[in-house]
């Protein structure tokens, strides 16, 4: 606290313009650069959230998932090789993402359909039609968005969600490593940085996430910081984790 405190020097409004005007092509290039190699795949998916699993109404009856923000399928492939019975919806702010998860062996337009979509201003009704979806993921994607702009966003996926539909969130925490790491020079807001490749990263408070969620008309079920630690044994390094894992659902009545 004492040294994000002290860090008070703000990104100046031209860059900082300049930074979400470009949001999209610096993802683009991050792409283009990292290509499928930067994210392992997430096999824990189903471990942490088991409304993956158990979110049917009936047996047989086939999961709709929308994966908000998908990069390039490292959390849908894992998902298709383990249950047959799901059609996802895959979505991302980089066209060259999409194109990567089109592209993989895995991909079949009769399980899943991916598009590109900004969040922040395109109507995902265009490819979803409302009240279908079960569950929305939405896991290291929120942090990337303009914090002025995350409440449209959830809307949008309240919108496609069914009454009673759940959001699985999983993102950065407050005191993350990754937030201590950025020096000052990269801060663009209060827990908002700069990477030096462009793209932003958000840190999220329990309440602050609550508050986005409730404005846009979501009930909480979960809320809850996950820490962990991450090992280097070749640096002799062992850094902390600070997560947020979190589920929400749109009231059934609603």
């Amino acid at each position: 606290m004492e040294k994000l405190g002290n860090d008070r020097v703000l990104v100046s409004d031209f860059k900082q313009q300049k930074l979400e005007t470009d949001a999209q092509k610096n993802w683009d290039l991050f792409y283009k650069r990292n290509t499928t190699n930067f994210f392992k795949d997430r096999h824990w998916t189903t471990r942490e959230f088991d409304e993956l699993k158990n979110c049917r109404e009936s047996e047989g009856q086939k999961l709709v998932l929308l994966e908000a923000g998908c990069g390039v399928g490292n959390c849908i492939f894992p998902l298709l090789e383990e249950d047959l019975n799901i059609f996802i919806y895959a979505c991302d702010f980089s066209p060259r993402a999409v194109e990567f998860v089109k592209k993989n062996a895995l991909y079949c337009t009769e399980r899943c359909l991916a598009f590109q979509c900004d969040l922040t201003k395109d109507d995902l009704q265009a490819n979803i039609q409302v009240g279908t979806v079960d569950v929305a993921t939405l896991i290291f994607v929120l942090s990337a968005i303009h914090p002025d702009k995350m409440q449209k966003s959830l809307e949008q996926i309240y919108k496609v969600l069914r009454p009673g539909g759940i959001v699985l969130f999983r993102d950065y925490g407050l005191y993350d490593h990754a937030m201590l790491r950025f020096k000052s020079g990269n801060k663009l807001g209060e827990n908002f940085y700069v990477r030096q490749d462009g793209t932003r990263s958000f840190f999220f408070s329990r309440e602050y996430l609550a508050g986005l969620f409730q404005n846009a008309g979501f009930e909480t079920l979960v809320n809850e910081y996950v820490l962990r630690e991450t090992v280097n044994k070749k640096e002799g390094l062992c850094v902390p984790r600070v997560f947020l894992q979190s589920k929400f659902r749109r009231p059934v009545h609603s």
